[in-house]
Parts: structure tokens; C-alpha cells; sequence
């Protein structure tokens, strides 16, 4: 998705906004009419065909309140636009899926296996990876940063859940037709549903391949946790619900991993402030949590109402669906002012881009450690970076992310300043 700043001046005809079509955030501009709802319409709807339709809401506060409030917004019919007016299979089966109580059950023991000490002991394996991704970086030669970031996933994961190492190219690859299955590089001749249901099929029947592997519980990765842990009821988690979280985990990490690095270097290089970050250690927490506001990768989660209620000044009636924009709430400038400009010493911390509420990303802590390692890498190895092509931008009204982004960089000399100002 295009991250532009509008002005409020932009011709914005809201009756004709499509926003569930994948071109428009792939080619067009949604900020722009993100900025014009927040004005106009802060719950806008839109009739998507003549028996069915959706509310936006682009206001943080609207937001927050749907992703938050689980008595009121279920998640259990459908979390995304493309599941709109069908039954979702995975509903009180997974965890995005899922409403409390049951959710809570079934969060616990995939939140113990990534409590933030047991990643602890594989943050130096996550550094390692990431190394390796930058080692292929030649000084001055033109590379794809967004190709090189979409391996960060399952480079993190992939060692996080033992999975083999020659299938982590297959594995992104799938992840991509997932998250983005009427792109026009992943979608297959038979059409984005059909790619959707492929991937997730051939997704789930490598986990299950992973863990038939397995023949005792161990204690060495991610897969061997879940596999060892118990519910609070005490029986352990099913095959299924482990190839669940797997599954989960893993589109959790596409989804945010890579797109956070992607924004921000674009806006870094477009502004000249990459060195101003670089040179501040002591920025590296509050920058990142800038690049997950500025990026916003999961663009939306659907909800449904479960009986009628105001938002906003509308009042969404009983079994409407209501789209969270989550990066149109993350330029909200009663919550976050400037809203357009990227700040690394913004404090940020309100951001939306991991959620609110029951659903707050299950992997956050995964996230977090990944893009700590990555950044302070990337200021240790590198001067600079200039953006030397247009990036291609995925194009999936769920992730705000780019495909393509051609950058030439620059490497730091030995014992050069930022080394000494406290970078690994």
C-alpha cells in the first residue's frame, strides 16, 4: 500500500470507494480515502452487493472499541473482508477466530510457549539468521530489500519451530499466496479463492509433515512446546490445534516482519533521517514502534455485531460487519499528531499495528525481538540506503506491504561512530 499524505484536498467520492478491492491498495490510494472518511464519515458503509455490505470504521477510538470489545464485536464470522457474507471454517477452531472464554483456553498455552524468556534463549539464533540474509548484500550493487525481508519470517519461525530449512523457500512462498492471493504474482489461473484454499492446504500438510517427525515431547522448539503443553483443563492440545497455531504463528510473523523494515527504510531514505536513527541507540524501541504505526501491516480485521449499537454517529445493527481499518486508526491525528510524518522519537506506543483487546497479537513478542535484532543490525552493517526504483506494492486489502523494493546500500566502514554509540 502507497504511503501517502493526504491533504484533505484530494477528490474523494466515498459513494464510489471500493475497499475491498485488492487493486486499490495494491495501485491506488487508500490513506487518501481513509483521511476523507475520517473527516466525513468516520463509520462509513459500503454496499458491496445488493444484499450485502460492510461498515468502516477509520476513527482510532471506533477502532479500538471494535477490536476490543468481544461482547459486542464476535469474531467468530469471519475476521476478514474476503470471508464476507460466507461462513468462516476456522470459526471457534482458531484463535483469530474465536470469542472469549473459549479464546482464552485455547491463547494460554501457545502465549507460554512465547513468553518473552523462552525467545530470550533464541534471540542470538534470530540474530544469526538475519545476518546471513545480510551477507548476500553486496556495497553499491543494486538488491530487492523487500525480496530479501520476505525471508525474515521464516528464517525467525522456521528456527523457531524446527522446521527443515529446505523447505523455508517453498514455505514464504505459500505464506505470500496467503496473505495475498489476488496479487498478480501469486495468484494461480483458477482465481484468488482457489490459490487461498491451495495454500492454506499445502501450509497445513507441512506442519502436519513436521510433526510426524516428532516422536517425543522434547523441549528444543516451538513445535516440541506446544506438543508438551497442557490446556487449562489439563488434556494436551490436538494435532489440529497445534497445526493451527502453527499456521497462525507463522502468517502472524509475514504479516509484520517484513513490512515494518520495508516502510520505514523507504520513508528513512526518501527524508534523510536513516542516520539520524542509526546514530541513536537509544531510539531503537520508540523508531520501532514508529515503523509498526507508520506501516500498519494487518490493514483490517472484520468483526460482527452481535446486537445493535452506536459507533460513531451510526448505529450498526445486529449481524452488520464492521471493517477495523487499523492503518487508517494509526494516522489518526487526535491520537497520534503529525500523523504523516515518520519520527523515530515519536512515542508511539498507542499503535494499533499488533491490535487491541482479546486478539492483541499472539506473537508480538516474536515481532518485537526480530525487528530489535534486525534494525540494530542493519545500523551496525549499514551507512546507508538510497531507493533507486518505484516499489511494487502487494496488492491485498489485509496487508499493507510491498513485494519489490530496489535499493542500492551503502556498508559502514570498521569502527565507524554508530558501532561505538552502543550497536551489537
Amino acid at each position: 500500500m502507497k504511503l501517502t499524505r493526504p491533504t484533505g484536498l484530494e477528490s474523494v467520492d466515498l459513494t464510489k470507494v471500493d475497499l475491498v478491492d485488492p487493486a486499490l491498495h495494491g495501485e491506488g490510494d487508500p490513506h487518501a480515502i481513509w483521511h476523507a472518511m475520517r473527516e466525513r464519515e468516520p463509520v462509513h458503509w459500503q454496499q458491496v452487493t445488493p444484499e450485502l455490505g460492510f461498515w468502516s470504521a477509520t476513527k482510532y477510538a471506533d477502532v479500538a472499541t471494535v477490536l476490543r470489545d468481544h461482547t459486542i464485536f464476535t469474531s467468530e464470522h469471519g475476521t476478514l473482508l474476503n470471508l464476507l457474507g460466507t461462513h468462516d471454517p476456522a470459526s471457534g477452531r482458531q484463535l483469530p477466530a474465536t470469542d472469549p472464554p473459549r479464546h482464552t483456553r485455547m491463547r494460554s498455552p501457545i502465549q507460554r510457549a512465547l513468553n518473552g524468556r523462552i525467545l530470550e534463549r533464541h534471540r542470538r539464533l534470530i540474530r544469526d539468521e538475519i545476518r546471513l540474509l545480510f551477507a548476500e548484500i553486496v556495497d553499491g550493487e543494486q538488491f530487492d530489500f523487500a525480496a530479501m525481508t520476505a525471508r525474515l519470517p521464516m528464517a525467525v519461525t522456521g528456527t523457531l519451530m524446527g522446521l527443515p530449512r529446505e523447505d523455508w523457500p517453498r514455505l514464504t512462498y505459500l505464506t505470500s499466496q496467503a496473505i495475498a492471493p489476488d496479487d498478480p504474482e501469486f495468484v494461480r489461473p483458477e482465481g484468488g479463492r482457489a490459490t487461498l484454499q491451495l495454500a492454506h492446504r499445502q501450509l497445513f500438510a507441512s506442519f502436519e509433515e513436521a510433526m510426524r517427525h516428532r516422536t517425543g515431547d522434547g523441549d528444543g522448539d516451538l513445535i516440541d512446546l506446544l506438543r508438551s503443553m497442557e490446556l487449562d483443563d489439563g488434556r494436551k492440545l490436538q494435532p489440529s490445534e497445534i497445526v493451527s497455531n502453527c499456521y497462525s504463528l507463522l502468517l502472524g510473523a509475514n504479516v509484520t516482519t517484513p513490512h515494518a523494515p520495508n516502510a520505514a527504510l523507504v520513508e528513512l531514505a526518501r527524508n534523510g533521517r536513516y542516520a539520524d536513527w542509526a546514530d541513536h541507540p537509544e531510539l531503537l524501541a520508540s523508531g520501532i514502534d514508529e515503523a509498526l504505526r507508520w506501516s500498519s501491516p494487518a490493514s483490517h480485521f472484520t468483526r460482527r455485531a452481535k446486537r445493535d449499537v452506536k459507533l460513531g454517529d451510526v448505529t450498526v445493527r445486529e449481524g452488520e460487519a464492521v471493517a477495523a481499518w487499523i492503518g487508517s486508526a494509526n494516522r489518526d491525528a487526535d491520537v497520534f499528531p503529525d500523523p504523516y510524518t515518520f519520527d523515530p522519537r515519536r512515542d508511539a506506543r498507542r499503535h494499533l499495528a499488533f491490535g487491541v483487546g482479546p486478539h492483541f497479537c499472539v506473537g508480538h513478542a516474536v515481532a518485537r525481538i526480530t525487528l530489535e535484532e534486525f534494525f540494530d543490525e542493519l545500523f551496525t552493517q549499514f551507512a546507508g540506503f538510497e531507493v533507486v526504483d518505484e516499489p511494487e506494492h502487494l496488492h491485498s486489502n489485509f496487508i499493507a506491504g510491498m513485494k519489490h523494493l530496489p535499493v542500492v546500500a551503502s556498508r559502514r566502514e570498521r569502527g565507524s561512530s554508530v558501532v561505538a554509540g552502543g550497536h551489537r
